[in-house]
């Protein structure tokens, strides 16, 4: 007889919360040595079967794992404890993966979960004010987003914009195909030390995206669906009506001899004045003869007369409807983990026109096949459609503003549009609408980007991993300027079609080492081999004059009759060698050393290469003995490193894209017309030699850099944060020199600057209340660079480039202006005598005092980078089911041009255009800081600053998670309704303009949204 014996399971029940004994959702829990395994939902709670002699293993990022016996209960309730200041949190390190308390480098990361009420738009969002260090732009346009600036600039005329990793792989698209609602985690690498791995491309710093993954042994459906509404932030509206005809008075009384009251309505003389001095000699209509002198044309005057205005500012600016939709799928079973995403977002613009489309899908994949193989995929696809997200697009030309006149006719007599509201054809003006109507645009842009990878365990702690990474881009640009369109000259219209397919691969070989030996001695290495290409193939193809007519739009090129045809390929390649070993010691000692050599095609032939080495150490003291008992002191860790990064982003200032040649001298192409002996015209191809000049020896920007940093938790990790102090110096800057004539070329692409950097980081964190019903925490950051030119090209300053030796590479040189010149003053401006100066023009300082203006009497005025960066983050969490946080921003110390300040259109004049309401000055008005109206230019070209420092309220968010209690009936894991504003506010204490960060309109965004688990 065969017996067999199993261990009886039981059916276990319990519930794991946090230290306040609140359920925590989604905690591991599993049978010690074994594959079974659940997570806990939405109210901590969770069910398992296992036999008495079993251990479960409670487990989450950012809380201490704990291991508890079975035994003979049943319930259980497990109170887990956070990793103090997380230090069990992963970070990415490059090509890896590090613990905070194991990283030598200055790394700052964001939790993107953490942000999921305030409904990021793009990861700009997703980083904006969070990281020290980091300066993000504000986009005003449909599709959003902002360029990243990391630790100031640090280059001259190449690309400053960080390198992009995306789960482990460089990343060469745009970033508006990753959806934010995909992203897990970013980290934003700053430091020599942990910009090293990137070797030639890291110099302006790195940004490490890491999407998610699946995490509960159950599958778990997210549904992210949001909608709301964008509206102007700030109003710059022209003048209007009555208004518009008072500051038309005073622009032909401004500077003029002829009397004040001629330009008075008659029906309101001032007291003293007749009607027959407003006639001065002339006759008829009263009102007639007021509005000529006003320069109103025919149907301006009629439109008065009807008491008719056109909005046009309304009519441009709108509330646009915008919403974001994204359904994810993911979890984990046994051996493979998945995480699958679609995403649909549709924004409308401010501005009248402006839209923006995005599909995006994501499929992550991860299979143990093998007890020692891992299999993965990382597949991200998006179509974007960008017909209408900016200047030059089909949105309404919002520039024209302050040309259009407010008893314009937006409309023919026949329903058609203007082409110019007053049909005075010698102006400026044109009709906003025109390209929206009548012309035709499609962008339409489809990606693909990818990563295959394949992990192998080796004997003695090794490891091999092999990523493939490709990405397929497909541009479609058509545009259409239609025959029907006013303001098109073409008899007969015109269309181009530009196609553009872009490929890239890289192939990463990495092996891995990580040993410990006696439990004190712990070594890490890596080891890398890369490649990579990158191609593009654009066509563009277009005509004019179609015939019998241009209905057909660009669907039908070859029916015009001058067709065109251009195209230009591109390629490069690079490869990479890399060796990065970590040593720790007892966990409270490290050294980090790190060396890569970079080959790229870009470069001449005697510079293809280049080697870049860094090093770092870190020494947790709170670990040693004598602050071992020191109860304020919760952690505490010194960094240091040194190293070389570089930079290879050569782009073509013309353009702005990567010129592949630029250490080649090229053949340009041409024709001629000749006539063959028998008679017949006929073109002849023509090749001579570019205006490049070839240079052999091109090569990398070079930046070395020493960071020293400190990383530190007190009272009980109540505070904790960190401190950041480095100094940059980076060589061989890359320049377009121009040459003289004499040289047979126009210019070079050359190594010929220095730039040295310098500056300092702080963040911290507070919990300001942990316990009770209301919970609160602060986080803080200020940031602040300084950038100097050490040499150029030459050893002069180069003033038309604004590069001064020894300056800040933004800083301002131009005529100080010391208020505006006044009737009494009329003297001494006088003794300007190559100037025309009248009161009410701006005074410049004259700084040698010979009555003239030159470059002698510019000065350094400012500069336009702010000198610092603020940030706080202050989160609350009430009675446990309420959110609630804001964050502030501020960039202060920096000057913006303000043009507008002197009150001049340029060579139209205020007399036949209109203007934002802007304060003035007149003799009644002497003011001392904007000039009047048509002002002169004191005889020279200058320009206005004015300090454009601001506090911005950027988000406040509210949400509302519903109790669990309730979703369980329903069988819902979990859901929150969540209401958002972005771009609240601002206070700008002497900027009047439009938003102190943009030059035009700016939206604020009104966001309702639900975020359900299923």
């Amino acid at each position: 007889m065969l017996f067999c014996a199993h261990a009886q399971e039981n059916t276990i029940r319990g519930t794991v919360k946090d230290k306040s004994g609140t359920g925590i959702p989604g905690i591991s829990v599993k049978i010690k040595n074994a594959k079974t395994g659940v997570s806990t939902g939405a109210d901590g709670g969770f069910t398992i079967s296992a036999p008495a002699t079993a251990t479960l293993v409670f487990s989450a990022v950012g809380f201490t794992t704990q291991e508890v016996p079975v035994g003979q209960r049943s319930s259980f309730s497990i109170t887990l404890l956070e990793e103090p200041q997380n230090l069990s949190d992963v970070v990415v390190i490059g090509y890896g993966t590090a613990t905070k308390r194991d990283a030598t480098g200055a790394i700052s990361s964001v939790k993107a979960t953490q942000l999921e009420n305030e409904n990021p738009q793009s990861l700009s969002d997703v980083l904006r004010g969070n990281v020290p260090g980091l300066s993000v732009g504000l986009s005003s346009s449909a599709k959003g987003g902002g360029d990243f600036l990391v630790r100031g600039k640090s280059t001259l005329s190449a690309g400053s914009s960080p390198l992009i990793v995306l789960d482990g792989v460089i990343y060469n698209g745009q970033l508006a195909d990753i959806n934010p609602n995909d992203i897990e985690t970013v980290d934003v690498l700053k430091d020599a030390s942990s910009l090293a791995v990137y070797g030639a491309k890291a110099a302006t710093g790195v940004i490490a995206v890491t999407t998610k993954k699946g995490k509960g042994d159950e599958p778990l459906i997210t549904i992210n669906t949001n909608a709301g509404f964008a509206e102007l932030a700030k109003n710059m509206r022209a003048y209007d009506g009555e208004n518009f005809l008072a500051w038309r008075g005073d622009v032909l009384r401004s500077g003029a001899t002829t009397p004040e009251y001629l330009y008075t309505d008659p029906r309101n003389l001032p007291a003293g004045i007749t009607l027959t001095q407003w006639l001065n000699g002339q006759s008829g209509d009263l009102v007639d003869l007021w509005l000529n002198r006003l320069g109103l044309v025919a149907n301006e005057k009629a439109n008065y007369l009807a008491g008719k205005t056109e909005p046009w500012y309304d009519d441009i600016f709108r509330k646009g409807f915008r919403q974001d939709h994204t359904l994810s799928l993911s979890g984990r079973k046994q051996e493979v983990n998945y995480y699958m995403s679609l995403g649909y977002q549709k924004n409308q613009n401010v501005i009248e026109g402006g839209d923006y489309t995005a599909i995006r899908a994501r499929i992550n994949l991860e299979g143990q096949v093998a007890k020692s193989v891992t299999l993965g995929l990382n597949f991200q696809f998006a179509d974007r459609d960008e017909a209408r997200t900016g200047d030059g697009s089909l949105e309404a030309d919002w520039t024209q503003l302050i040309n259009l006149s407010p008893y314009g006719d937006r409309y023919l007599p026949n329903g058609e549009l203007r082409r110019i509201p007053t049909d005075d054809s010698g102006l400026n003006a044109r009709n906003p609408f025109l390209r929206t109507v009548y012309n035709e645009r499609m962008n339409k842009q489809n990606t693909i980007f990818g990563s295959v990878y394949g992990k192998v365990k080796l004997p003695f702690g090794f490891s091999y991993q092999l990523n493939f990474s490709p990405g397929l881009d497909f541009y479609r640009t058509f545009d259409y300027r239609s025959s029907r369109n006013p303001d098109v000259v073409t008899p007969g219209g015109s269309a181009t079609r530009s196609n553009e397919t872009r490929y890239n691969w890289q192939v990463d070989n990495l092996i891995k080492w990580n040993k410990t030996f006696a439990n004190i001695h712990n070594f890490d290495l890596t080891l890398l081999a890369n490649a990579e290409k990158y191609q593009t193939w654009w066509t563009q193809a277009g005509n004019e004059g179609f015939v019998p007519g241009d209905v057909l739009s660009y669907h039908n090129l070859s029916s015009g009759i001058k067709p065109t045809t251009n195209s230009e390929d591109k390629v490069y390649t690079g490869d990479a060698l890399l060796g990065r070993l970590t040593y720790s010691l007892l966990q409270r000692y490290y050294l980090t050393l790190t060396v890569r050599r970079d080959g790229y095609s870009v470069f001449g032939v005697n510079s293809k290469r280049a080697t870049f080495p860094s090093a770092a150490l870190a020494w947790v003291f709170t670990d040693e003995k004598f602050l071992k008992n020191q109860k304020w002191l919760g952690y505490g860790k010194l960094r240091l490193s040194y190293g070389v990064n570089g930079n290879r982003d050569l782009r073509n200032p013309d353009n702005g894209t990567v010129d592949p040649y630029a250490a080649l001298s090229q053949l340009t192409s041409g024709k001629y017309q000749t006539v063959t002996p028998g008679g017949v015209a006929s073109d002849v191809n023509t090749v001579q030699i570019g205006n490049k000049m070839a240079n052999s020896n091109l090569k990398w920007e070079e930046t070395t850099a020493l960071n020293i940093g400190l990383d530190f938790s007190l009272f009980n990790d109540r505070i904790s944060g960190s401190f950041e102090a480095f100094t940059k110096k980076t060589t061989d800057l890359l320049v377009r020199q121009t040459l003289p004539n004499v040289s047979g070329y126009s210019n070079v692409y050359s190594n010929l600057a220095r730039i040295n950097n310098k500056g300092g980081e702080f963040s911290v964190t507070t919990k300001n209340l942990i316990e009770g019903n209301i919970k609160w925490s602060t986080n803080f950051n200020v940031s602040f660079n300084r950038n100097k030119i050490i040499a150029l090209a030459l050893p002069t300053n180069d003033p038309g480039n604004g590069w001064f030796i020894g300056k800040d590479i933004d800083v301002i040189w131009d005529y100080k202006v010391n208020g505006v010149w006044q009737l009494e003053e009329m003297g001494e401006a006088a003794k300007f005598t190559r100037a025309a100066i009248k009161a009410g023009d701006f005074k410049l300082e004259d700084v040698n005092g010979d009555y003239a203006y030159s470059d002698d009497d510019k000065q350094f005025l400012g500069y336009r980078t702010p000198r610092y960066f603020l940030a706080m983050r202050n989160e609350f969490n009430i009675f446990k089911n309420f959110d609630f946080s804001f964050q502030l921003l501020s960039n202060w110390g920096q000057l913006k041009q303000y043009n507008q300040a002197k009150n001049q259109p340029g060579s139209v004049g205020f007399a036949r255009s209109n203007s934002y309401v802007l304060p003035y000055w007149t003799p009644g008005n002497p003011i001392n800081d904007y000039a009047r109206l048509n002002s002169g230019s004191s005889g020279t070209s200058f320009n206005i600053y004015r300090d454009n420092s601001f506090i911005r309220l950027n988000t406040v968010a509210l949400s509302y998670s519903v109790p669990s209690d309730l979703l369980t009936k329903i069988r819902v894991k979990s859901a929150k309704i969540y209401a958002n504003v972005t771009n609240t506010g601002y206070y700008a204490p002497t900027w009047t303009f439009w938003d102190p960060q943009n030059d035009g309109p700016t939206p604020r965004f009104y966001t309702l949204g639900l975020n359900v688990t299923l």
